[in-house]
């Protein structure tokens, strides 16, 4: 269990890193967007983030 969740860590913060140096790099026009697509993208991590915690919870709560 404590190997599965330090992966889903990993895994997580690897893929936010690699996001945001993705939004770095970014054509002219996306440019005028990019503050949108970021804030858009943090509420999708905040949202998975919070979802996992609470799955994590649950889960640790109702195993026998």
């Amino acid at each position: 269990m404590k190997l599965a969740l330090l992966l889903v860590i990993i895994i997580g913060v690897a893929a936010l890193a690699g996001t945001i140096s993705a939004a770095k790099k970014v054509d002219e026009d996306y440019g005028k967007s990019k503050k949108k697509s970021i804030v858009n993208l943090s509420i999708i991590y905040g949202v998975v983030f919070i979802g996992s915690i609470v799955g994590v919870a649950w889960y640790i709560a109702v195993r026998p």
